[in-house]
């Protein structure tokens, strides 16, 4: 995946903003609070692309070639895609949505009410605790 279109993909989600910042890198946030960065860090090499993952992805993606912990990010459960082949654009933008999903979580709901989020507990039906029925 090109730069533009990490780029492009990002910026079709909602409530995104997009900094270069920490020399030519490309750090998308929602909320103020970093999903995705594509970078690259500080070499001379082609640019890759990080972002957040559940602790389940990241034990999984850790394990592919081309994929790794994020530089100063992997404790927060961040990985990098080193390697153009290690998963498809597709993937990339699967996982890409789930980091946004993952951070805009964690805002407040006045946060995620002004940027135009849906409420993440009234958004995904199976994140609701069932009420119990009267039997």
């Amino acid at each position: 995946m090109t730069r533009a279109q990490f780029d492009a993909h990002c910026s079709a989600l909602p409530g995104t903003t997009n900094v270069v910042q920490w020399g030519d890198a490309s750090v998308w946030k929602v909320g103020g609070k970093i999903f995705a960065i594509c970078s690259n860090w500080g070499t001379a090499s082609a640019d890759a692309i990080a972002f957040k993952c559940s602790d389940l992805a990241y034990q999984m993606l850790c394990e592919r070639d081309g994929v790794g912990p994020a530089p100063y990010l992997a404790r927060a459960k961040w990985v990098q895609v080193r390697s153009n082949d290690a998963l498809s654009d597709d993937d990339i933008r699967a996982y890409v949505v789930e980091a946004h999903k993952l951070v805009a979580a964690k805002l407040t709901r006045r946060q995620r009410a002004d940027l135009g989020l849906p409420d993440p507990k009234t958004a995904n039906p199976e994140a609701v605790d069932p009420k119990p029925t009267d039997t």
